[in-house]
């Protein structure tokens, strides 16, 4: 195999993004807050237009107080000014888009960076939004893609990252060129990754200093980015659910007394565990649910939900990476794990790792383990691994290309 390590290495093609989102678009009717409980509740269908026009005015001006301060802490926040001008008043062609945020790679302040915009879910307090922003800002892991500041307009914030070179998990496990080619051929590659996964959720969860349950919301093989040269796992999006407002932090006055009146959060089929489907409310018990998710999809190469027609009845089969996992341990594992390993993994630790991700993915919030565990028994399972690759001579240092073959 060539060791060749000045190799030029090609990125996954990237889906054709979406036309970006205009930062004009109304704003939807607004929540309103009250400042003597801290609940946010959903405007009555009974209140009269007066009523949203002051709610209007009032989430204006929070807005407006809450850019004043912000812009107190000069080294995380950003003059929307340089927002427009980074994008060329948003004319640049999109890094990426979705339904619920745009994102463009360009400059700003002399460093390449990655803008993403994403709508306010709800109203925050502003000196806890201020916290926030400073800490998670001023946070480090070596498997989370790094937060650099925020800038605020409108109904919208821009959060602007470090830029990091490489493909998604997803595409690296599923190339919509050639199927059958992945970059992560051998089991060392995909060990690794779910140990750099594991690594930065437990620092997400135990280690950012905010004071509360900091909840990622927002793990997916899509979410995760691969880089080279040897295959290592970033996190995308660290931060992004606190400071849209798309969490409600467990214990916390936001949540008592509001369980039936905050709105449901946006999640992504196939990672959102059942709790989440029913409340709206994510917690890391549910970041634990998607880690799980994310994981039998790095063993099996599955997605996490996907349809097929059934020949028979002409309808839709509904296929889980976490039903076909399961239904593997009881029948047979080795039918189940990527064929593209070759059978060339240590039976025992992809059993035991998958055995792990399914308790993660327990119906049971309460069965699913905590990630300051499960970071432990990944960790065990890599130093398995690499015994496993001396003693069978597996080779794993060569060059490798995100190019389909």
């Amino acid at each position: 195999m060539c060791k060749s390590k000045n190799r030029m290495i090609k990125q996954v093609i990237q889906p054709t993004p979406k036309s970006p989102s205009s930062s004009s678009t109304k704003s939807k009717k607004s929540l309103s807050f009250s400042a003597a409980s801290d609940n946010f509740t959903l405007p009555s269908t009974a209140s009269t237009s007066s009523f949203y026009k002051d709610s209007r005015r009032s989430s204006a001006a929070s807005l407006s107080s809450l850019r004043d301060t912000l812009l107190s802490d000069q080294t995380h926040v950003y003059d929307f000014q340089e927002i427009r001008a980074a994008t060329h008043n948003f004319l640049l062609k999109p890094h990426s888009s979705s339904s619920s945020s745009t994102a463009w790679l360009c400059g700003v302040r002399d460093q390449q960076s990655l803008i993403v915009q994403r709508r306010f879910r709800r109203q925050l307090d502003t000196a806890q939004l201020v916290d926030r922003l400073s800490v998670i800002c001023k946070s480090h892991h070596s498997s989370l893609i790094k937060l650099k500041g925020a800038s605020i307009s409108g109904s919208y914030t821009y959060l602007v990252y470090d830029y990091v070179a490489g493909a998604s998990l997803s595409d690296c496990l599923r190339n919509a060129i050639n199927p059958n080619f992945t970059v992560l051929s051998n089991w060392a590659s995909r060990i690794r990754i779910a140990s750099d996964i594991a690594h930065g959720l437990d620092y997400v969860h135990n280690s950012t200093g905010l004071g509360f349950e900091f909840v990622h919301n927002h793990i997916k093989s899509s979410s995760i980015i691969v880089i080279e040269p040897d295959l290592n796992a970033k996190i995308c999006h660290f931060g992004t659910s606190e400071l849209c407002g798309e969490i409600m932090n467990v214990g916390s006055s936001e949540m008592k007394g509001s369980r039936n009146k905050i709105d449901k959060f946006e999640g992504t089929r196939g990672y959102m565990a059942p709790e989440f489907q029913r409340s709206g409310i994510a917690t890391q018990k549910c970041d634990v649910y998607a880690f799980g998710v994310v994981i039998l999809e790095l063993i099996s190469g599955m997605e996490a939900l996907t349809y097929r027609v059934d020949e028979e009845s002409g309808g839709y089969v509904r296929i889980s990476v976490v039903d076909a996992a399961r239904e593997a341990v009881e029948g047979g594992l080795r039918q189940w794990v990527d064929k593209r390993l070759k059978d060339s993994y240590p039976v025992e630790v992809v059993e035991k790792l998958t055995r792990l991700a399914l308790d993660c993915v327990a119906d049971d919030p309460d069965s699913r383990p905590d990630m300051g565990k499960v970071v432990v028994r990944v960790s065990q399972m890599f130093l398995e691994s690499q015994k496993w690759a001396e003693k069978v001579g597996v080779i794993t240092d060569f060059s490798v290309s995100f190019a389909p073959r």
